[in-house]
């Protein structure tokens, strides 16, 4: 293995653990609006949505970024990392469609936000990110078993 190799696996390790740093933040956001929005004479916390949407667009394209470029340009060289991949990029890619519909919907300059769906729309984005958990860290386990 190079010294570049070595550097660049490094580097991407760091940028791993910053993702998954910005996922225990949103997932803990996720809980806490999940929380309020469940209580139904609760007024909206704009404050806390518009921090969740803004940690939720961070943390999709920290995972583009950092997981899926490469992939997606077809530039990733070991073998075993871009097979997963490229199975597992189209589930990947639902779900942030899902996330990029849900902070279209409740994005901090809209003005006209329906709270009684927002529970609704706060439970199937946890759904649908258990599944992207589940996929990336089968993606991470990839990157951090191939030396």
């Amino acid at each position: 293995m190079t010294e570049d190799t070595i550097e660049r696996r490094g580097a991407s390790s760091e940028l791993i653990g910053n993702m998954l740093a910005e996922r225990d933040q949103l997932l803990g956001l996720l809980l806490q609006a999940s929380n309020k929005s469940r209580d139904a004479g609760a007024s909206l916390d704009h404050e806390l949505l518009d921090e969740f949407c803004q940690v939720l667009v961070d943390y999709i394209a920290a995972g583009h970024f950092i997981l899926y470029e490469r992939i997606v340009e077809g530039t990733e060289r070991r073998k075993g990392i871009a097979e997963l991949a490229v199975n597992l990029y189209p589930l990947i890619d639902e779900t942030t469609q899902i996330a990029l519909v849900f902070n279209e919907k409740y994005a901090a300059d809209r003005t006209d936000i329906d709270i009684a769906h927002l529970h609704k729309d706060l439970s199937t984005l946890g759904e649908s990110f258990t599944n992207r958990i589940e996929y990336e860290d089968q993606l991470i386990q990839k990157l951090s078993d191939i030396k």
